[in-house]
């Protein structure tokens, strides 16, 4: 009898049992993306999300939603994700996952998923730029690890690398996926919104993202 499972039940352990993830240290952010200064006009966009983060934030605990319509629509704008190349979508359901030798299925939900569009004019199987897994502010972004590197793994059967990023809007973790067998993963340092300096990396991160292709 096949078991199917909700990706938003497992936990680390079982991501690593069940699609044989490593963990793979490095946390060079520099190493992998080439980082551009960011100008005047973001910073003060950037002081804006901020501000506004902190008028919600001061009144209550925010909300997955509004972490994502908040916090990330407008962080996906300033750093160039909105053009007519790159196509967003919104609790996208992911290719089933079969485990045979388990006799499993894995099911689940990305938050956001960002695609080249022009790539998927030529390829059954569009590059995946960034997937975003988002969770309340009261609970650690790391709590996502195990949904997103669900979510990413049917991708890394037809791409060599992808992007993912788990966040509770107010800190915010990048993980680099590589293809591989095993699969590996990297874990890079917490950029922070809060803190001035850190949420310029912020920034600078998903703006190279944004703009990074291997192909």
């Amino acid at each position: 009898m096949t078991t199917n499972l909700d990706a938003r039940n497992l936990s680390l352990e079982d991501v690593h049992h069940f699609l044989r993830y490593e963990e793979y240290s490095n946390g060079a952010i520099t190493s992998l993306l080439s980082l551009e200064p960011v100008t005047e006009l973001e910073q003060q966009e950037l002081s804006r999300i901020r501000t506004l983060f902190r008028s919600y934030y001061a009144s209550r605990k925010i909300s997955e939603g509004q972490v994502k319509f908040l916090l990330l629509a407008p962080l996906m704008w300033l750093t160039g994700f909105y053009q007519t190349n790159i196509k967003i979508t919104l609790e996208e359901n992911i290719a089933d996952i079969s485990i045979e030798d388990e006799d499993t299925i894995i099911k689940g939900r990305m938050d956001i998923l960002a695609v080249n569009r022009t790539e998927a004019k030529s390829t059954t199987t569009p590059f995946w730029i960034l997937v975003i897994e988002s969770k309340n502010s009261s609970v650690e972004a790391l709590e996502g690890l195990p949904q997103l590197l669900t979510y990413a793994y049917k991708s890394l059967e037809n791409q060599e690398l992808v992007w993912g990023l788990t966040t509770n809007g107010v800190r915010y973790q990048f993980v680099y996926l590589q293809q591989g067998n095993p699969p590996t993963y990297q874990i890079l340092p917490e950029v922070n919104l809060l803190d001035s300096e850190r949420s310029i990396q912020l920034l600078q991160i998903l703006k190279a993202i944004c703009k990074f292709n291997p192909r």
